[in-house]
């Protein structure tokens, strides 16, 4: 059993622990490996949620097996483990609080010329593994040049690849790059993610690429079996905004896990050998019967 527990309190600029709403939130992963295997996983909730965790954050291991945990360079919880041959069960089951309140719209921030940016940002103006900056460039300004810059102009990147990519798990590959998903007008929301980021980054916008989860509060519950979500942050203003490329609207409940350039940098587990994902549910829903404490 690995056990973390952040004793740092919020930043002032989020909700305090009694906020209005809980969600349950976990997961069962299953592997089956060929030998003992060396794997890292990207499983935890992002220290800046542990503090609205009800319990300590723990992942559960079957069999029993030791784990440590490590920040890597983006700030994100990692566990090392080496899974045994054959099954190896990771799950989590989990209860933490939300302000219950929509990703926030500024349609009044401002996009600052790169020379002003914070040196943290540059790196989210650079291509990366899934997201081809050089290959979409002019594309990007062909499409985005005359839009005003700043919000407006990330939001009609955001309708542009929503109405682009058409969704489906069966779209899904895991060496799909933006150019790809440009070109193929396919995929799952990672997918829709790497699309936009790549298409702010060429209009000068820094983007991360965000992983976590996101349930179905506030909207029509979707029949597809639920699993983690990706979505991306652009610097604006004086900060980092949340925009969703594949449902295009405000939502309520996402708990980020890890944030990176791409879906190379926040991948739910690396095997070092032989292992196949054999089990895969993930769990996320508002507890609408229980009051808070």
């Amino acid at each position: 059993m690995f056990v973390t527990r952040e004793t740092a309190t919020a930043s002032s600029d989020r909700v305090e622990a009694h906020t209005t709403m809980k969600i349950r939130i976990g997961y069962e992963i299953g592997y089956q490996s060929a030998g003992r295997t060396p794997m890292l996983l990207m499983l935890s909730v992002h220290p800046s949620r542990l503090p609205d965790l009800l319990m300590p954050h723990r992942l559960d291991f079957d069999p029993p097996i030791p784990a440590t945990g490590y920040r890597d360079c983006y700030g994100n919880i990692c566990t090392r483990i080496v899974a045994p041959e054959g099954r190896l069960t990771i799950s989590a089951d989990m209860i933490v609080t939300d302000p219950g309140t929509p990703d926030i719209v500024e349609p009044q921030a401002p996009q600052h010329p790169v020379e002003y940016l914070p040196e943290e940002a540059l790196l989210f103006l650079l291509g990366s593994r899934y997201c081809e900056t050089d290959r979409l460039s002019d594309i990007a300004w062909s499409l985005f040049g005359t839009v005003s810059p700043g919000w407006a102009r990330v939001q009609a990147i955001v309708d542009f690849v929503h109405e682009h990519i058409v969704f489906g798990y069966e779209h899904a590959r895991p060496t799909k790059t933006a150019w790809e998903a440009y070109h193929e007008r396919c995929g799952v929301c990672r997918d829709f993610t790497h699309l936009a980021v790549t298409l702010c980054r060429c209009m000068n916008i820094p983007a991360r690429y965000c992983t976590g989860y996101l349930g179905d509060i506030g909207v029509p519950s979707d029949p597809a079996p639920m699993d983690f979500s990706a979505w991306f942050e652009v610097y604006l203003g004086s900060g980092w905004y949340t925009f969703d490329a594949r449902h295009n609207q405000p939502r309520i409940g996402r708990i980020l896990i890890a944030r990176g350039r791409d879906a190379a940098d926040v991948p739910i587990s690396t095997a070092f050998g032989q292992s196949t994902l054999s089990e895969f549910t993930v769990v996320t829903h508002e507890l609408v019967d229980e009051t808070l404490p």
